[in-house]
C-alpha cells in the first residue's frame, strides 16, 4: 500500500507520524513545496519506524514521487490570517493550490483514493472532484469527523459511559454551519435524547476548535487521528461508518454539494452513504449548509 501526504505542515508532519507508527502503508510518500521539510521529516520517520512492530519505508519527493499512490493526503495549505476563525477565508487560496497540484497527482495516480483535510474542506472537495475527474467515491474530506468525535467525548463525560459505547454525529459543514443529529445521540441502545445534558455537550463542541486555536494557534494531533481512521477503513477494507465529506446528490432533497454525512467507507472509498432519520429542525439545518457551502464554493472558484 503506497501512500503520498502532500504538504508537510504541522497537520502533514503529525499524520505522517501517526501512519508510521499505526503501520498503514508498505511506503510513505512525503511533499512539500519546500523540498528540505519533506526531507527531513522522512529522515526522521524513518529512523521512528525501527521502533514499529511494522516497517514502513518513507521517502520524500516530487511530485512524480507520488506517482501509483493508493491514498492521496491532501494537508497543503495557506494560512489563515492572524486573529481570524473562519475557515472559509482559506477557499481562494487554497483552490489555486489545488489547481497547481491536483491535475497532475491524478494523473500520476489515476486509482487513487484522495483525502482532503485542508479547509474549507467541504469547499475543496468540490473542486477535487473538479479538477482530478475521480469518481465521487474516491474523493472525500475529514469533514465533521473530529467534530463528530469532540461530540461523542463530551457526551462520554456527560453520562459516564466511555466514548467508544457512544454513538453520536455531527452533521453538514466542517464550520458553522454543521449540526447534531440528536435522535442518533445514544449509547447501548439507549437514546440520550435533545435534552440538556446532549445540548450542553454540542455547545462545548463548538467552542472546542477555537480554544486549541487560541492556545496554541492550530490543531494537529485530532485531524491526524481522524484522518489515520479514514485510511485505515480503505486499507483494511473495514466497512467503517465515518461521517466524511462527500459530494450530495438527493440526499434528503440536496444535491450539487459537498457536506459530511454517514458514509461507509472501506476499499476503494465510500461504499454506501446512509440516511439517518432527521428531524424538521435537522432537515433545515441540512439546507441551511448546503446554502452556505454551495455560496462559498462558488466564491472560492470564481476568480
Amino acid at each position: 500500500m503506497k501512500i503520498s501526504i502532500i504538504g508537510l505542515g504541522r497537520v502533514g508532519s503529525t499524520l505522517a507520524y501517526t501512519l508510521v507508527q499505526r503501520g498503514l502503508a508498505e511506503e510513505l510518500v512525503l511533499y512539500n513545496r519546500r523540498p528540505e521539510v519533506a526531507l527531513g521529516d522522512a529522515y526522521d520517520l524513518e529512523h521512528a519506524a525501527s521502533f514499529t512492530s511494522k516497517f514502513t519505508r518513507v521517502r520524500a519527493g516530487d511530485l512524480e514521487a507520488t506517482a501509483d499512490s493508493d491514498i492521496l493526503l491532501f494537508c497543503a495549505s495557506a494560512s489563515l490570517p492572524a486573529g481570524a476563525a473562519d475557515r472559509r477565508l482559506l477557499g481562494p487560496a487554497n483552490v489555486e493550490i489545488l489547481e497547481a497540484l491536483l491535475p497532475r497527482l491524478a494523473q500520476l495516480s489515476p486509482g487513487a483514493c484522495l483525502v482532503i483535510l485542508s479547509n474549507p474542506v467541504d469547499v475543496l472537495v468540490w473542486h477535487a472532484l473538479r479538477l482530478t475527474g475521480f469518481p465521487w467515491p474516491r474523493v472525500m474530506g475529514t469533514g465533521t469527523l473530529v467534530d463528530s468525535a469532540r461530540f461523542r467525548s463530551m457526551l462520554s463525560a456527560a453520562v459516564g459511559i466511555h466514548p467508544d459505547d457512544v454513538r453520536a454525529y455531527i452533521l453538514g459543514e466542517h464550520g458553522q454551519a454543521q449540526f447534531p443529529v440528536m435522535a442518533m445521540a445514544q449509547a447501548g441502545g439507549e437514546h440520550l435524547g435533545d435534552r440538556d445534558v446532549t445540548r450542553e455537550a454540542y455547545t462545548r463542541v463548538q467552542q472546542a476548535g477555537y480554544r486549541v486555536l487560541q492556545n496554541k494557534g492550530y490543531t494537529n494531533f485530532a485531524v491526524s487521528m481522524a484522518t489515520a481512521l479514514i485510511v485505515e477503513a480503505i486499507v483494511q477494507d473495514s466497512r467503517r461508518t465515518i461521517p466524511v465529506s462527500i459530494r450530495l446528490e438527493d440526499y434528503f432533497g440536496v444535491g450539487d454539494v459537498c457536506l459530511s454525512v454517514p458514509a461507509v467507507i472501506g476499499g476503494g472509498g465510500v461504499h454506501r452513504v446512509l440516511r439517518p432519520q432527521l428531524s424538521a429542525a435537522e432537515k433545515a439545518a441540512l439546507d441551511n449548509a448546503a446554502m452556505v457551502v454551495r455560496a462559498a464554493t462558488q466564491r472560492a472558484g470564481s476568480r
